[in-house]
């Protein structure tokens, strides 16, 4: 592994946690009225594209963070619609 992957693996973890407090917050209190599912939606589908080029790339970095992103975004909106209904 060389220092670009290095720096690409450090960016995609930061990207990857950056949504967990946001999880969490969602999980204890279940409220979602303040939180946009088109942005989450967006977010997730265009995450699910970067796995995709990850792939064609054979990128390691961009396939594994994205990929764990994609499962944290698919659950964040998962809830949105889940607690929207509440």
């Amino acid at each position: 592994m060389d220092y670009t992957d290095i720096i690409g693996l450090f960016a995609g973890i930061c990207v990857t946690i950056s949504v967990v407090p946001q999880i969490i917050k969602v999980w204890k209190t279940k409220k979602v009225k303040q939180i946009s599912l088109k942005t989450f939606g967006i977010l997730t589908f265009g995450l699910f594209i970067w796995i995709i080029y990850g792939i064609i790339k054979n990128d390691l970095p961009i396939i594994i963070t994205n990929s764990v992103s994609f499962c944290l975004n698919l659950m964040m909106v998962y809830f949105i619609i889940y607690y929207e209904k509440e």
